[in-house]
């Protein structure tokens, strides 16, 4: 019995632990780690107060009350996408909480950094200090366009817009 553990068994297992190590595309090269690369080649030209992306304050209006079915809809998408890591308090959980969020960012800011993380986080000063408190970095969860609407609004509501 020991001696087919030792044959069968063992060898069976190097394989599969082999096999896990690099994966490849279609095409048979090995997939990049390499980090996305940003839209602004000079993080100098880099708007902390807009973010970077395609939302200006030109293309995002906001109502003066609350769009209600939208924060519905975002409150599906918070709780599908963004509750593992983001608390509706000022309380950190892996990632800072939403509280007040509305309050201290612009929303073409909030739209530009949930759907656009990546470049942000190599250039805002703020998200930096804030990468340092959580250690981890907002994964791009390629909300679309309307998606990312309603969870601003969602945003909204959390922070008492009627």
């Amino acid at each position: 019995m020991r001696k087919t553990v030792y044959y069968i068994v063992l060898p069976l297992m190097a394989i599969f632990a082999a096999s896990c190590g690099n994966k490849t595309t279609q095409e048979g090269s090995s997939e990049s780690t390499e980090a996305p690369q940003s839209m602004v080649k000079d993080a100098s030209d880099y708007d902390p107060s807009r973010g970077e992306g395609k939302y200006t304050a030109e293309n995002v209006i906001l109502g003066a009350t609350l769009d209600g079915a939208m924060a519905e809809a975002g409150s599906k998408i918070q709780g599908v996408k963004c509750s593992s890591c983001h608390k509706l308090t000022d309380e950190k959980l892996v990632g800072p909480g939403w509280k007040g969020v509305t309050e201290r960012r612009k929303p073409e800011w909030i739209l530009n950094f949930i759907t656009n993380p990546d470049p942000m986080i190599d250039k805002d000063p703020e998200v930096q200090a804030q990468l340092e408190l959580c250690l981890v970095r907002m994964p791009n969860q390629n909300l679309q366009d309307q998606e990312a609407r309603s969870v601003l609004e969602f945003m909204r509501k959390n922070d008492g817009v009627k």
